[in-house]
């Protein structure tokens, strides 16, 4: 079974539970549940936007800058590290399911691999955070007694387990709670952060609230995680022995190393970036900067949301040569994409500057023509969604992999040189190199894989 079948759970959305649909209702009915997922997600996006509004206005610039980078040196050190198991223990555990014999035991043994995986990735992480703090701290703009709260901060990192609730949630079919799952921490945190903000509070409460808070969110996720494997009728994972997991399992570390790769070129392009300017320009530029890439970063989860629903269909119509539903369905969600990027963009142009003021205090405003160019970034990686999903589907991982390769390259290419002449928004236009060289290269692949590809059978 496929990780992408595996991963629209056992609930109505499987291909079992209806029958054959016509291509304009599929793409209807997935529009429809890009819309849910998005509701979920803006509405965390919104509560989160709350938070990092009060700490600006809290800290002013300068110190929001110093806050930014201590955040982004723990990202950075987790995100390289982490193992994104639920990626392998979809597929192998779904394989396990779909077995003539199935065998619950091994299926929590296999839970229990991805648990092991995510502490040891944890708590590694957490102490290259600590060493990064010390080495990297004063090399952007970071004073002593600044690095030492890179070092609370990684708490929560050591703490941060979700591959393995990860994946128990997706089995089990709760898309709804990974949508709104970390609404109940967001609140919290806004509500705090308001505290904080009225009591005068500096740099260091807000760090321990930002740790405090993502401890919180890691023990709800991980609760509901095994709640789902219990309700599956998952064994206990302490019951069941963690003795010759990589044997019997021989195929899960090296599809989990895999996947760390690509989350590994992602981490680079947009977390290091903020490091980056923080080197380059200072802590101050780095957090007009760090405002800016997350607004636009709303926009962006468009297409991870869009990739999610429609990979599934589109690995079916193109196992069963269905060339022409392939072509147009790509073609409509590309053209859907490009609507909302344009919105995007013309809607920030119009009304940005005003907000921002509102939203985050007129020394905030500076970050506008950040965000315009952000949002040109984003369009382009928009348009790329359903040309990595439809590569994918016609079996290319290593292709989209090498052209994330290469992106990154240019994309960093682009920063070294871009960002000492033209300040934070050199950054942004390396994300548009970025977008722009995956987009075309992306492009191309896929529609001489789509004009190859006959129109009748299997090939």
């Amino acid at each position: 079974m496929s990780i992408a079948t595996s991963d629209r759970g056992r609930g109505e959305g499987s291909p079992s539970a209806a029958p054959e649909r016509t291509g304009r209702a599929l793409l209807k009915e997935r529009f429809e549940s890009v819309l849910h997922l998005l509701g979920g997600n803006v509405g965390v996006a919104l509560i989160m936007f709350g938070s990092i509004s009060l700490a600006a206005r809290a800290l002013g610039p300068s110190m929001f800058g110093v806050f930014v980078l201590i955040l982004a040196i723990g990202r950075v050190s987790e995100r390289l590290l982490r193992f994104e198991s639920w990626q392998p223990l979809v597929r192998f555990v779904a394989a396990e399911e779909n077995a003539e014999a199935k065998n619950n035991e091994n299926i929590a043994r296999l839970y229990a691999y991805g648990l092991m995986l995510d502490v040891c990735a944890a708590l590694a992480a957490a102490i290259v955070a600590v060493l990064a703090g010390f080495l990297i701290g004063p090399m952007i703009g970071l004073e002593a007694d600044q690095t030492n709260l890179v070092a609370i901060y990684a708490i929560a990192i050591a703490l941060n387990i979700r591959g393995m609730p990860s994946a128990a949630l997706r089995m089990a079919g709760r898309f709804k709670t990974l949508a709104y799952i970390q609404a109940i921490s967001g609140l919290a945190r806004l509500v705090m952060a308001f505290v904080l903000m009225v009591q005068g509070v500096g740099l260091l409460g807000f760090v321990v609230l930002w740790a405090s808070v993502q401890i919180l969110d890691a023990a709800i996720f991980n609760l509901l995680g095994f709640r789902s494997l219990k309700d599956q009728g998952v064994p206990g994972l302490l019951s069941v022995s963690w003795r010759g997991l990589r044997e019997q399992f021989s195929g899960f570390l090296k599809f989990a190393f895999s996947t760390n790769i690509s989350s590994t070129l992602r981490t680079l392009t947009h977390e290091a970036d903020t490091l980056l300017v923080g080197f380059f320009v200072g802590p101050a530029a780095a957090g007009l900067y760090f405002l800016a890439r997350r607004i636009a970063k709303v926009a962006q989860q468009v297409g991870d949301l869009v990739q999610m629903v429609t990979y599934p269909d589109l690995a079916r119509m193109w196992a069963g040569a269905d060339r022409r539903e392939f072509q147009t369905t790509v073609k409509w969600v590309q053209l859907l994409l490009a609507g909302f990027g344009i919105a995007a963009i013309a809607g920030v142009w119009l009304i940005g500057k005003p907000i921002l003021g509102l939203a985050f205090g007129p020394e905030f405003i500076a970050a506008h023509p950040l965000l315009l160019a952000q949002l040109v970034a984003v369009m382009l990686i928009l348009h790329a969604a359903p040309s990595r999903s439809a590569l994918l589907a016609m079996n290319r991982p290593t292709y989209v992999l090498g052209v994330a390769f290469f992106a990154t390259t240019i994309f960093f290419a682009t920063a070294f040189i871009a960002i000492p002449h033209f300040g934070a928004i050199g950054a942004n236009f390396a994300h548009i190199a970025f977008g722009l060289s995956t987009a075309i290269l992306l492009d191309i692949a896929m529609w001489r894989g789509i004009k190859s590809r006959p129109a009748e059978g299997r090939s």
